[in-house]
């Protein structure tokens, strides 16, 4: 539509210039005594029109010829800035490709085609960022060849780099220097050093997923699970994992840290902190449990802890529990039992008996019954339970138990052939 109208303007300007020039009868004369020269007005306007547009080209050709210095400068330093750009790029490149000499040689290139162009007084607006990466690329090259100390004197030269940018800029380029930093002594196995430099980022910056992942690795490796957890736990929320691996490595955390605990109150505390999720993980609570009584606590204790998990454990077949963690729960069950003069004592029993007589045929079930009576003193019972359970547990720990216990009762009634036997079945039990 803006073209037609350009169109339809223009040929009514033609058509106007054409009747006015035609019907325009007014002259020039011009008096050079002793001569009159009479001119036409539409020779004079046009003659004037080609003076103007003559002025007016000559101006910008002189122009461009008295610019043809500057242009040619203003191109040369181009062709320095796109050499710099290139050249990082290249490093990128190289690097990526595991060409780690090549790429550290180019971001030296990079770092002296930027030092040419400051010489020539030319200040790119993207100067420190450019200077700060050439100098990162080249620390990780030398990282990546095992070269700590050019590492190191790149990376200072990297953080002076910084400093002369813009203050939010300068805190940009900072966070990414010393989260690469973080990792170099991560992959060092300096995992000291790389928590130090995680724990001085600002705290908007250490909750980056990260840096949590990389704090997260660092208090695995330096052997404190118990920031290891936090870290986990913090990054499961952030969902930095999928469910299923968040819950494997918070329980292996958590598995880890009971490991190096040695004290029982030290389980307790622990036990508190975790959240009601995990403490409905069943190997989780069964190796809590078995930790705390190893360490001299409470039986009473650790049946608060596994009680809420007594009815999961009487339908194995509506939860997903595996072998091994019905395996350690019945184990931890059985461990807290020790005392058969506590106030629960007696009511526990009722209720493994019951479940014992819901599920007759569970070998699992029978052994934690014979256990149980076994420390009643219900010699019979145990005995004809124990005596069941053998043939079909398949946990190593229960059924070498299970034949120890056996044993013990073959020799209370002086059976002494058929206690040797037990001793010998229970020693020809694999160990778990």
């Amino acid at each position: 539509m803006r073209a037609a109208l350009w169109l339809i303007s223009l040929f009514a300007l033609a058509a106007a210039a054409a009747w006015l020039a035609g019907n325009n009868q007014g002259t020039v004369t011009l008096f050079m005594s002793p001569y009159r020269i009479d001119l036409s007005l539409n020779l004079v306007l046009l003659v004037l029109g080609l003076v103007v547009l003559v002025i007016v080209l000559a101006q910008q050709a002189l122009s461009a010829l008295l610019s043809l210095p500057q242009q040619a400068q203003r191109w040369r330093l181009q062709q320095k800035e796109r050499a710099a750009h290139a050249a990082i790029l290249d490093a990128i490149s190289q690097f990526m490709a595991g060409r780690f000499l090549r790429a550290r040689k180019s971001a030296q290139t990079t770092l002296e085609k930027e030092a040419l162009l400051s010489e020539a007084g030319l200040e790119l607006d993207h100067a420190v960022p450019l200077r700060t990466l050439a100098h990162i690329m080249a620390a990780e090259s030398a990282h990546a060849l095992q070269d700590r100390d050019v590492r190191q004197t790149q990376w200072q030269a990297a953080l002076e780099a910084a400093k002369q940018a813009p203050a939010f800029e300068s805190r940009t380029l900072n966070e990414g220097i010393q989260l690469r930093a973080a990792r170099w002594l991560l992959d060092d196995r300096d995992a000291p050093a790389s928590l130090a430099l995680l724990q001085a980022l600002p705290s908007a910056t250490a909750r980056r997923t990260v840096a949590m992942r990389l704090q997260l690795k660092a208090a695995r490796l330096a052997g404190q699970p118990s920031q290891a957890l936090d870290t986990a736990v913090l990054l499961a929320k952030h969902r930095a994992f999928t469910p299923d691996a968040a819950d494997s490595l918070v329980r292996s955390l958590i598995l880890s840290w009971l490991s190096n605990t040695h004290d029982a109150d030290a389980v307790q505390r622990l036990w508190l902190k975790l959240s009601p999720a995990q403490c409905a993980m069943p190997d989780l609570a069964a190796e809590a449990a078995l930790r705390f009584l190893s360490l001299g606590g409470a039986g009473a204790v650790a049946r608060q802890w596994l009680q809420p998990l007594w009815g999961p454990l009487q339908s194995p077949k509506s939860n997903p529990w595996t072998p091994d963690q019905l395996a350690r729960m019945v184990q931890a069950l059985e461990a807290s039992w020790a005392d058969a003069q506590a106030s629960d004592a007696r009511s526990w029993l009722a209720r493994v008996e019951a479940a014992q007589l819901a599920q007759p045929q569970d070998p699992r079930w029978q052994y934690l019954a014979g256990m149980l009576c076994m420390r009643h003193q219900l010699w019979g019972k145990a005995q004809g339970l124990l005596s069941q359970s053998v043939k079909g547990l398949q946990a190593p720990a229960l059924k070498r138990k299970a034949w120890c216990a056996l044993a013990e009762l073959a020799e209370q009634r002086q059976d002494l052939p058929a206690a040797t036997a037990a001793w010998k079945q229970a020693a020809n039990v694999a160990h778990s």
